[in-house]
């Protein structure tokens, strides 16, 4: 017998009318060539007759004719493919099928040899036989339906599919076959290929099949028309491929790609973990819960690896999504505390780290939650949830929580390629859901620095009313070197201070909170403005040379302090003086009772550090009801960097101009609601919400005290006047109904009084004003400021000054042009008993 191969073409139709015969004898010697042979070779008769036929053939196959020879005569003729030799060495490959042919007058057998050229043939036409073997036996879904849409064949690996059997399938349309498919998009394609006679490729179906009715599969069809012998279309064949796993695959791809563009899009920890439930519904499971520990929502520092296991473990419920609407599987609501039993799943998976898989809930269990009887008890069966995978929130070796996947909807359960995509899914969730847990643990960090370094409520008074606002730059933070300020002063006097430091960021807070602490520690000195800002450069200056700034610093507090720009503002409510300075900082804007709103001409200083002419200050005289509005040069800044104080002022004079002024609260109470919203309707007018500079804006009503409210005496420098001194103040306070204070400000006045005649020089005046507190003033004309001695027993004087200070709760100096101003404050609440 012969190879397969030679078997399979031997069976195969030969067509003769393409066949160029030759004749041979029973040694191989040529015995005829015709004109035909001549063509296909090139050998003229008289070079081929008489010649074997081994010298017709290459060498290889010219080795093999004693075996052939041998078959032809086994077999009574052979088929298959030889290389023949053109006249010239040209090789050609031939089809030779050999048969028996009898001798003249019954003598010696001789072969008739058939020889077909291959080349640009479309093949060997094949045999029924064939045929059957090859459709049959194919591991690809074959069928066959006639033109009006029903099997007439299909193969044994359609049956794979379920259906039934190629006998069962006879004469049934696709939606009988198949019903759980897009039947009538399958029968779309075979008539548009019935039609057109175009053949469609790759048409990819997704839904159940009959073999899987529980699980969703994918597979592959293409068609292809028949045709009759005058060219009739007489039905399609179509072939099917299970393309399930490639369909998964590229779904998980998709849905690792979702993930990646839509979970992480900001540093909110809630947020990321919504978006990780969003994402993974409905395409890899029905229903979604993610747990988190508090620590995390408060971003906190975690301990590195599982957790301990315990019999409660802190998990807040941070997000949730269901294929239905209102997600009403769930028994936690969003912010809410998840607390499992222990031993439960979501606990073993904190405590081992790993997932877990249950491919079949039991219907009649509960969910895992120890406080479900104080909500509602559910079994998985009332919940409609039969399949679940629990995958432990993990990133950079700490464990964040627990994600719980169930499938509802779907009726296939969860395996093994599910959970490796959900374990995929939740690794990636997780490094975004770690990143948002260490924002908000250094924003968290950020924000109560700045809240440490900018008021956090002003001061009670009753100088002016006072709405600040403050914008950083730095959104991500919350940090930035403006700030604001009000600090109280002595004679019922406030200051004002708005200021700001180069830079962005935790360096530029730092040194804003320097910047401020030294501000109000001179501002307790009681300097004028001028002489402030010159202590504040000087400050500056001598901290910038020690940290090295000029040369050697690139981020050094150092370098945020110099360059800083302040504005500093005193008024006093008794008349409405206001005296101002400034380095290197705008000017304050005025909004006058009426509306109008005008600009200090104030002469701008040299940056704070930078050096230059002494600081020069402006006095003016400012109407009950005017509104000082200090700000940074943020607050005008302009996107594309230029600078126009004139456009600026306009635009700022725009904002700044309101109804009426908000009417004066009471003592002790937070600004207006009017004053507070004004102030933030100008920054939002000027500013957008994220601006290129830090912005800092104070609003400061003014107020004066009424005339019942201050009253002053001028006191000849005679030692008598010290009594009449005491009886003009005990009166006082009587008119004040205070008569509880009297005897501790008699005593004030007196050892004042006495202090002025007796060190100092005239005009000596007293002053009592009644405000949040009662302050007693004496002011003098002299220019050296008294000393607090602790005196001994046996000493007889400098017992003064210390009993003002036991007297009252705070006192000190302050000089003025005239001279100086010694002053006392006592509580107006009365004293304990």
């Amino acid at each position: 017998m012969g190879t397969q191969e030679e078997q399979d073409v031997a069976r195969q139709p030969f067509d003769v009318a393409d066949a160029v015969p030759v004749l041979l004898d029973a040694r191989g010697v040529v015995l005829s060539w015709t004109r035909d042979a001549q063509r296909l070779l090139r050998y003229a008769p008289a070079e081929v007759v008489g010649t074997g036929v081994s010298g017709l053939l290459a060498a290889e196959d010219a080795a093999r004719l004693p075996e052939l020879a041998e078959r032809c005569r086994e077999d009574d003729g052979w088929a298959g493919l030889l290389t023949a030799r053109r006249k010239g060495g040209q090789e050609l490959r031939v089809m030779v099928r050999v048969t028996p042919a009898a001798g003249p007058g019954g003598g010696a057998a001789r072969w008739l040899a058939l020889v077909s050229d291959l080349a640009g043939a479309p093949g060997w036409d094949m045999s029924r036989p064939v045929l059957e073997q090859m459709v049959t036996g194919s591991p690809v879904g074959i069928a066959i339906v006639d033109a009006g849409l029903r099997c007439v064949w299909s193969n044994a690996a359609l049956e794979q599919f379920g259906g039934g059997s190629a006998r069962q399938r006879l004469g049934r349309r696709m939606a009988e076959i198949q019903p759980g498919l897009d039947t009538e998009g399958i029968e779309d394609r075979m008539r548009q290929v019935l039609s057109t006679g175009e053949p469609v490729f790759g048409y990819e179906l997704v839904g159940h099949v009959r073999a899987a009715p529980h699980r969703e599969t994918a597979h592959m069809l293409s068609f292809a028309r028949l045709d009759d012998e005058q060219g009739r279309p007489m039905g399609v064949y179509y072939t099917v491929v299970d393309v399930t796993e490639r369909h998964r695959a590229r779904q998980r791809l998709a849905l690792l790609d979702r993930a990646g563009e839509r979970i992480g899009r900001t540093l909110d920890v809630v947020r990321t973990a919504q978006e990780l439930a969003d994402v993974a519904v409905p395409d890899c499971a029905d229903f979604v819960a993610v747990d988190l520990l508090e620590s995390v929502l408060r971003g906190a520092e975690l301990t590195p690896g599982p957790l301990s296991a315990s019999d409660r473990v802190p998990l807040r419920r941070a997000g949730h999504q269901s294929v239905n609407p209102g997600v009403p599987e769930a028994v936690v609501g969003v912010g809410e505390v998840a607390r499992y039993l222990s031993g439960s799943p979501p606990i073993r998976c904190l405590s081992t780290g790993s997932s877990w898989l249950e491919e079949r809930l039991d219907p009649l269990a509960t969910e895992w939650d120890a406080d479900m009887a104080g909500r509602r008890a559910a079994t998985f069966l009332e919940l409609g949830l039969h399949s679940v995978m629990i995958v432990p929130i993990r990133a950079r070796g700490v464990t964040l929580g627990v994600t719980t996947f169930f499938r509802r909807r779907r009726q296939e359960p969860f395996d093994a390629d599910d959970l490796g995509l959900a374990e995929d899914l939740v690794s990636r969730a997780a490094v975004c859901l770690d990143n948002a847990r260490r924002y908000t643990r250094e924003r968290e960090a950020a924000l109560v620095l700045q809240r440490s370094l900018l008021p956090r409520r002003l001061p009670v008074q009753n100088a002016v009313e006072v709405a600040a606002c403050y914008r950083p730059a730095d959104e991500l933070t919350g940090l930035g070197g403006d700030w604001y300020d009000l600090i109280p002063l002595s004679g019922a006097r406030v200051a004002l201070v708005v200021g700001e430091v180069p830079g962005h960021g935790i360096g530029a807070a730092a040194a804003m909170g320097r910047l401020r602490t030294a501000v109000r520690t001179l501002a307790a000195l009681d300097l004028p403005p001028e002489e402030v800002l010159a202590h504040l450069d000087d400050l500056v200056a001598r901290t910038a040379r020690e940290e090295g700034v000029a040369a050697e610093a690139t981020e050094g507090a150092g370098l945020e302090v110099a360059g800083s720009g302040c504005v500093y503002v005193v008024y006093d409510p008794v008349d409405g003086q206001c005296t101002m300075a400034a380095a290197g900082h705008p000017a304050p804007a005025v909004v006058l009772p009426d509306g109008t709103v005008t600009f200090v001409d104030l002469p701008q200083g040299s940056p704070l550090g930078a050096g230059g002419p002494p600081f020069e200050a402006v006095e003016l005289a400012l109407a009950e009801g005017s509104t000082l509005a200090l700000h940074t040069d943020g607050l005008l800044a302009r996107e594309d960097g230029d600078w126009a104080v004139d456009a600026d002022r306009e635009r700022l004079r725009r904002a700044l101009e309101r109804p009426p002024s908000p009417g004066r609260p009471p003592p002790g109470r937070p600004p207006s609601p009017a004053l507070d919203l004004h102030c933030r309707a100008v920054v939002d007018a000027l500013v957008p919400a994220r601006p290129q500079d830090d912005v800092a804006l104070l609003l400061a009503h003014t107020r004066l005290l009424g005339a019942d409210q201050v009253a002053d005496w001028d006191l000849p420098a005679d030692p008598a006047v010290v009594a009449d001194a005491r009886k003009e103040a005990a009166r006082q306070l009587a008119e004040w109904d205070l008569e509880e204070l009297a005897f501790t400000t008699e005593l004030v006045v007196s050892e004042l009084v006495t202090n002025a005649i007796r060190y100092a020089a005239a005009p000596i005046r007293l002053r009592l004003i009644r405000d949040g507190s009662l302050i007693c003033e004496v002011s003098d004309g002299g220019a050296t400021a008294p000393h607090l001695r602790h005196p001994r027993v046996t000493d007889e004087g400098g017992r003064g000054l210390l009993l003002v200070s036991r007297l009252s709760r705070r006192w000190g100096t302050r000089f003025v042009p005239e001279g100086k101003v010694i002053w006392a404050e006592q509580s107006l609440e009365a004293p304990p008993d």
